[in-house]
């Protein structure tokens, strides 16, 4: 019942690495697109609820912008870390990669994605986009995620992965482009609404926020902080809530 999308995420693993290897530069400017493509999906996210101001659907109307960030990933095709830490260690258990391949991989993938974020946030400090109420925004959420408690953003790390990688999951199960952005839309709006933390989403919301403090109390240390702790939540959602439980579901539908 599972076994088929199982095997093209390693199959999808293996790809990746291929890559990687023979392409080291091709990648990492896939995973580089892809740090800013989920950076698009927080600069609209944000440009609207700094446009609405405090109201009661502020977070509503946020969480429904965001889907046009994984939705470019997939369709365009790009290399994100949150994805991939499913993706590569369903390619380890099925032997399709080596455990070095995946953290190789998902050093890179990493770095790649903070340098697209990073590069999209200057453009977009310096074509003025903070000004006024998005860029109060930005620093809030930057300012707040900085000083969230270790625990606190490791769990919500978790629980955001777990719906990113449902999506990308879905992504395998889905006959169609349409289906595959109906359940990406769903996956994110249901994580960014309910203020769960993504470790490439917030390279961006960070690094504005450090352009543009506002008044905030931001920092760089608080921003290795926020990202050591949510990076950590995200491996684990991915891997310990779905790449395992899929895997054992997936292995025993085989072997029937």
């Amino acid at each position: 019942m599972y076994d088929e999308e199982y095997s093209a995420s390693a199959a999808g693993a293996a790809a990746k690495v291929r890559l990687l290897k023979h392409n080291p530069l091709g990648y990492f400017l896939m995973s580089a697109l892809a740090g800013a493509y989920i950076g698009f999906g927080i600069l609209l996210s944000f440009t609207v609820g700094g446009t609405l101001g405090p109201i009661p659907m502020n977070k509503i109307a946020m969480g429904l912008s965001f889907g046009v960030a994984l939705s470019l990933v997939i369709i365009a095709g790009a290399e994100l870390f949150t994805g991939n830490a499913m993706v590569l260690f369903n390619g380890w258990r099925r032997k399709t990669v080596t455990l070095t391949d995946v953290i190789r991989l998902w050093i890179v993938c990493y770095i790649g994605n903070l340098v697209g974020a990073v590069i999209l946030s200057f453009i977009f400090y310096g074509a003025a986009g903070t000004a006024g109420g998005v860029g109060q925004a930005l620093a809030t959420a930057a300012a707040t995620k900085m000083s969230l408690p270790p625990l606190v953003l490791f769990l919500r790390g978790i629980l955001c992965n777990v719906l990113v990688c449902l999506a990308v999951w879905c992504g395998f199960r889905c006959k169609s482009d349409s289906g595959k952005l109906i359940m990406t839309f769903w996956c994110l709006y249901a994580f960014f609404t309910c203020g769960f933390e993504h470790s490439v989403a917030n390279m961006t919301v960070l690094t504005l926020g450090l352009l543009n403090p506002a008044g905030m109390a931001v920092s760089l240390s608080g921003y290795g902080y926020n990202l050591l702790w949510v990076t950590l939540g995200n491996i684990v959602g991915a891997v310990l809530f779905l790449a395992i439980p899929y895997g054992i579901a997936s292995k025993k539908t085989a072997e029937s």
